[in-house]
């Protein structure tokens, strides 16, 4: 089976900027999609979430900085790496805040640019690898009932079934119950393993 090739987005208003980064971009073995501006980029593939965006600061009509804003406002994760050619301290912290995996000047280097979209590839995987154990970890969670759902929260907080029983008036042997098929639901074999599920799941 072919490996799939990891992609990186390009968004630049400037046609040879464009062109020179797909060819650098290419040679290294990366799949290259590139686009002249953010409205362009979200038209195509503003719902993206595998690979990493290389995106220039100023454009006419949207700039960088807010393409950044609007994918972290609809919770999409993918890394980005600022270029520019007239960046200040402000924008770059502001850029770096707001998730951003680096800030670079024009002209950069291509060996620092590689390894920057390494990097991002790299914390992409991991956090579309987190967010698939999420989702795993809900998806479970939402087999349980509410009444499990009240006993786990409890057995979380590390409550004795005996407290759990007296907190929600109900007896230890249905409390003993309830959180067996929670267990069950959720195929773990613990209560360790069972708080793991919560805390994947990130429910507090």
């Amino acid at each position: 089976m072919n490996k799939v090739k990891p992609i990186v987005y390009v968004v630049d208003d400037h046609p040879s900027i464009r062109k020179c980064l797909d060819s650098l971009l290419s040679l290294a073995g990366y799949e290259v999609k590139t686009f002249s501006s953010p409205e362009e980029f979200l038209k195509n593939h503003g719902n993206a979430q595998e690979g990493c965006l290389v995106l220039d600061v100023l454009m006419p009509g949207l700039s960088g900085l807010q393409l950044q804003s609007l994918l972290t406002k609809h919770g999409f994760c993918l890394p980005i790496i600022f270029i520019t050619g007239s960046a200040d301290v402000p924008m770059s912290v502001k850029a770096l805040k707001l998730g951003a995996v680096d800030f670079l000047q024009k002209p950069f280097d291509p060996n620092t640019l590689m390894e920057t979209v390494e990097r991002a590839l790299i914390k992409n995987r991991l956090e579309l690898a987190m967010f698939k154990e999420t989702a795993l970890a809900r998806s479970k969670l939402e087999l349980l009932s509410a009444r499990e759902k009240d006993v786990l929260h409890l057995v979380v907080k590390g409550l004795l079934n005996k407290q759990i029983a007296f907190t929600l008036g109900i007896s230890e042997k249905t409390v003993k119950t309830h959180r067996g098929r929670a267990m069950k639901k959720t195929g773990v074999r613990s209560v360790v393993e069972l708080i793991g599920v919560v805390e994947k799941a990130r429910l507090r």
